[in-house]
């Protein structure tokens, strides 16, 4: 007689960690290395440890409990970094910030989430005051708040038992058809993505990262949470401080060097400008689509290093397609891509059928990497996820030998310096002059920030010279700058081209612009 088996609540307890589980036992294991290190300062396991049990139970006096949403508004910092954790020792998310954005956008990304505490920097103290002028909530400055917490002496916060499905980061992503959407992230993805590091880029103890990109983004938040995991070395950068990191590269083995389109040139001429000698990079870069070849083939000829040639979003991380990478100093032929090893992948139509073989089709994937839906949006997650497979939005054939060749986005997504632009942010704004009978955006290739975004517009006031200013001025008070077109076309009405249904194909539309080389 058979019985079925159950495992009891401290079974799978047993079987559990949690994110900051994994730190603890990081931080007990190497309590003397290095954790997090800035321009003026340099904190040791211990420290961090200790810090951040500190400011738990700071968060804990404040009310915060475990699912409790904390929005921050914060360039890199360290403190930053440090609330990530303490968040994650209590079960609370961070909702981090974009402040790129308009006040208004910001103002939205924060109402979506309904925070309960809002910690801000000294930078953006401004900002702070408009915002709780309108969302009333508790409030802290980063740093004031910090330093006080960390000089009190408290006792130990018991941490409650977190479950691995347990939210951590919010990041917000564009959404194609209104405001941002929220992608929640949980502890187990992290977990699963910082595996990944360490199975398919060989990440290990012993190797650095610098978190330059915004803690807004997965490449700022994710990729310092996973190399603390690990056990090696974050150098915190305001931003894209090219001399403190060419000084990093000269002095520190680094694991993973993530760079966009914009940042290259920049770091080759501070490193020839220092006379840098790379002490050891594994892998540079990454999405190398976006990047010119000739580009690509520098920068890691220069740090002498392989070119990760990935394909991932927010919503999966790195993966899927990030088990290849371009030897340095190599212009590649083609861009094909190869998966990691730890996802399920398909290629398929709209009605979620496979394609068949040499087909394009959308990729779905599943995998631990995966995030956990977007926050209080029942709707995108039902269309993007289906039979426990998620849309990635992103079009692709498969080569015989298993990899992969992109094809083009069928959430038409543009991808300019790190940020996720879509285009109907700025078709509405450029809609809602009367003048305008048709708006469409699409993208065009730029050597600094790999592509912008370039309205095209149908109007029959073409003599009114101030149509276009207006346009521009309307965009730039309404978006953050890096969504604001860099052109703005006229052409006939007749000329953009429709479907059978009525609609401007945007790709066809695309194309022809670039043949007739009025974009790159």
């Amino acid at each position: 007689m058979t019985h079925e088996y159950s495992p009891t609540p401290l079974v799978r307890q047993a079987g559990s960690l949690s994110l900051y589980d994994i730190f603890n036992e990081t931080a007990s294991r190497r309590p003397d290395a290095r954790s997090l290190v800035d321009r003026t300062q340099a904190y040791t396991y211990r420290q961090t440890h200790d810090r951040v049990t500190a400011i738990a139970a700071a968060l804990l006096d404040r009310g915060i409990r475990q699912g409790d949403r904390i929005a921050v508004l914060a360039e890199n910092c360290i403190g930053y970094i440090e609330l990530h954790l303490a968040a994650a020792r209590l079960g609370a998310i961070v909702a981090c910030q974009n402040w790129r954005l308009t006040p208004q956008e910001i103002r939205q990304c924060i109402e979506l989430v309904s925070p309960s505490l809002l910690v801000y920097s000294s930078r953006f103290v401004d900002t702070a005051d408009a915002l709780l002028q309108d969302v009333p909530l508790d409030s802290v400055c980063l740093q004031v708040g910090i330093d006080s917490w960390v000089k009190k002496s408290r006792d130990a916060v018991a941490p409650p038992a977190i479950d691995a499905e347990s939210g951590l980061l919010i990041l917000y992503t564009s959404g194609t058809t209104g405001p941002a959407k929220a992608a929640l992230i949980s502890q187990r993805a992290l977990i699963a993505r910082m595996n990944l590091l360490r199975t398919d880029l060989d990440v290990t103890r012993d190797d650095g990262f610098i978190a330059w990109s915004p803690m807004f983004h997965m490449g700022g938040a994710e990729h310092s949470l996973s190399t603390l995991l690990i056990g090696g070395t974050v150098f915190v950068a305001d931003g894209f401080d090219v001399d403190y990191i060419a000084q990093v590269i000269g002095k520190e083995k680094l694991g993973w060097l993530l760079l966009v389109p914009a940042t290259i040139d920049r770091l080759i001429d501070a490193l020839d400008c220092q006379d840098v000698t790379p002490v050891g990079v594994k892998r540079v870069g990454a999405m190398a689509d976006l990047i010119p070849k000739k580009q690509l083939a520098r920068i890691s000829a220069r740090l002498n290093s392989p070119f990760l040639n990935t394909f991932g979003a927010t919503e999966t991380g790195i993966a899927p397609a990030s088990g290849h990478a371009i030897p340095a100093g190599v212009e590649p032929e083609k861009l094909s891509k190869q998966l990691n090893s730890n996802c399920a992948f398909r290629l398929v139509d709209d009605a979620g059928n496979d394609v068949p073989a040499g087909n394009v089709g959308e990729a779905a994937v599943k995998g631990p990497t995966l995030f956990s839906g977007y926050w209080g949006d029942e709707k995108a997650n039902a269309k993007d996820f289906f039979d426990g497979w998620f849309r990635m939005g992103d079009l692709f054939t498969q080569n015989a030998d298993g990899s992969l060749d992109f094809y083009g986005r069928a959430k038409y997504l543009i991808k300019s310096g790190g940020e996720n632009i879509y285009p109907v942010e700025i078709e509405t704004i450029l809609l809602a002059d009367h003048r305008v009978l048709e708006a469409v955006v699409v993208s065009s290739r730029d050597e600094k920030w790999g592509e912008v975004p370039v309205a095209v517009i149908a109007t029959d006031q073409a003599h009114d010279s101030g149509l276009l200013e207006d346009l521009l001025a309307a965009c730039r008070a309404q978006l953050a700058s890096y969504k604001c077109p860099k052109e703005i076309l006229v052409i006939p009405l007749e000329k953009l081209g429709r479907n059978t249904s009525g609609k401007v194909v945007r790709n066809e539309l695309e194309r022809m612009l670039k043949v007739e080389g009025m974009i790159n």
